[in-house]
């Protein structure tokens, strides 16, 4: 006979609403933000926080998912790539990416898109160079959509300002 797991109860924001959920200890924000609240805009890549796939923004700052222990952003602010649009209304770099066709197979663009999106919004915002250099550290797209990427994000940029709004 095996004993069911101990839940305990998470309460945070997601894309700005109050949630709370009751699961499993060791529940990762990606199976949280998936399974329980059905926000399948988070990809699962390779879930060990290399690939990027499914980074969402932690209080605005960009964060793996998949390591994120839930315990972790009782509290906090999520914002996941559902959030950054406002109705019909893409967010800025999520209108860049379309407009720039900055995806091919478009596994990863999600992960990517918020971290370009929680970078611009630091203040000061972050360089092109900054993002890049992050991109190259914690993304892998193996499409061959690195210069729509790059174009998109230059599009932000311009766009927005260098700060995200």
């Amino acid at each position: 006979m095996t004993s069911s797991p101990t839940l305990e109860t998470r309460s945070f924001s997601v894309n700005g609403r109050a949630v709370t959920v009751h699961v499993p200890e060791d529940t990762t924000l990606l199976s949280a933000l998936r399974h329980d609240l059905d926000l399948k805009g988070t990809r699962v890549g390779c879930t060990e926080g290399y690939c990027g796939a499914c980074t969402v923004l932690v209080d605005g700052r960009p964060v793996q998912s998949c390591n994120t222990p839930l315990w972790s952003v009782d509290g906090k602010t999520i914002t996941t790539v559902e959030g950054l649009a406002r109705g019909d209304v893409l967010g800025p770099v999520q209108e860049a990416f379309l407009l720039e066709q900055a995806a091919q197979c478009g596994y990863c663009t999600n992960g990517i898109i918020m971290t370009v999106t929680g970078l611009l919004s630091q203040n000061p915002p972050a360089t092109k160079h900054e993002i890049v250099e992050v991109l190259d550290e914690r993304h892998i797209c193996r499409c061959g959509a690195q210069t729509r990427i790059l174009k998109a994000i230059d599009r932000a940029i311009a766009t927005i300002g260098g700060a995200a709004r």
